[in-house]
């Protein structure tokens, strides 16, 4: 008599644990977030110009409140773009070698 193979359950399988997300800039002691270094904002910008949530960063909620503001003084300045039209258009200009 043959028998059957169980089907694996979804409990059985290998679980997916997400990386934890952390606060580089509490890791980084940082106090102020500097609006002229474009450098250090342009990860939080996605490649559509969108400020980066925090679910997504892992900024804690005082760097992000921080960080939007800097990104937003830095969009006023044109160093960061407000859309991704403009940055094709430009060659990145705000964008520091």
């Amino acid at each position: 008599m043959a028998y059957r193979q169980a089907k694996p359950r979804k409990w059985d399988r290998a679980r997916y644990v997400p990386k934890r997300k952390f606060c580089s800039f509490c890791k980084d002691k940082v106090e102020a977030i500097d609006y002229k270094d474009s450098v250090k904002l342009r990860p939080h910008v996605t490649d559509r110009g969108k400020i980066e949530p925090r679910r997504k960063s892992g900024t804690c909620a005082r760097h992000q409140r921080l960080l939007s503001m800097a990104i937003k003084r830095a969009r006023h300045l044109a160093l960061l773009p407000y859309v991704p039209a403009h940055s094709r258009k430009t060659g990145e200009v705000g964008l520091r070698d």
